[in-house]
């Protein structure tokens, strides 16, 4: 039994086999898949997807390297989205990026705001991407922790030091591994991952991308987090089973799952 607690199953390339991809996560076990919105047209279509498929749920934002091109409406768009469809169970996905340079930062450390105001008035955990910006996430969610308390929230894809995993851990966040922890150079990620509670750790897919070992190279699909708990299951010194139940009932807390 798992969750992909990050899908993007709107990507092109699932169009033309996303049933059959969703029937191999069923036999895999994979008990939901959340999907992950990037933007006004994708959040819509990930709402749509989760309307059609009982196996998904969605989340809905504008990702911070799509902020710049958001259109007026857009956000708005994301507002009713969030407030009037029952199949959004999170908000996202958010956050901070200094490795590419497609929105000036203070752009993206507003609709970061955003979310978080959105998901603290809607009481929906919202999802955060972070890359090469942890003091600059950690800096946003200590002000968000100081004034409104424990922080509902999962770092998706963690790729940062442990300092950074245990300041969002001492706030309440979640943290999440995706395949790339199955990767040969990735041990200092690995050694990070051994120290999370196991009452805080989720795991995903990130699909398309970031495939673990063995499927590395092709396209990700929600089946493939199989893989990536196993590794975890290792790391941590326990049955795949133990992983598979302790990052279910994490993901139904985190995300008021049945």
């Amino acid at each position: 039994m798992l969750i992909d607690t990050h899908a993007h199953l709107f990507d092109e390339r699932f169009q033309l086999d996303l049933p059959a991809v969703l029937q191999r996560a069923e036999a895999a076990d994979v008990q939901r898949v959340i999907g992950i919105g990037i933007d006004r047209e994708t959040s819509v279509a990930t709402v749509r997807l989760a309307n059609q498929y009982p196996l998904l749920a969605a989340a809905v934002g504008i990702q911070p390297n799509h902020a710049a091109e958001a259109q007026p409406g857009d956000w708005d768009a994301i507002v009713k989205l969030a407030e009037a469809e029952p199949r959004v169970v999170a908000i996202g996905e958010t956050g901070l990026d200094r490795y590419w340079d497609r929105t000036p930062f203070d752009v993206q450390e507003d609709y970061f705001a955003r979310h978080l105001a959105l998901a603290r008035r809607l009481g929906k955990p919202f999802v955060i991407h972070c890359r090469e910006a942890e003091a600059d996430v950690v800096r946003m969610l200590r002000a968000e922790f100081e004034t409104h308390g424990p922080v509902r929230a999962v770092m998706h894809s963690f790729s940062g030091d442990l300092a950074t995993a245990r300041s969002c851990l001492a706030m309440g966040l979640f943290i999440s591994f995706a395949g790339m922890i199955t990767y040969q150079t990735a041990q200092s990620l690995r050694d990070v991952a051994k120290e999370i509670p196991l009452d805080r750790l989720l795991v995903e897919t990130d699909c398309p991308y970031l495939a673990p070992i063995p499927k590395r190279g092709k396209r990700n699909e929600p089946a493939f987090v199989v893989h990536t708990a196993a590794c975890l299951a290792t790391i941590q010194g326990l049955t795949e089973a133990a992983i598979g139940e302790a990052t279910t009932k994490n993901a139904q807390r985190l995300f008021g799952l049945e």
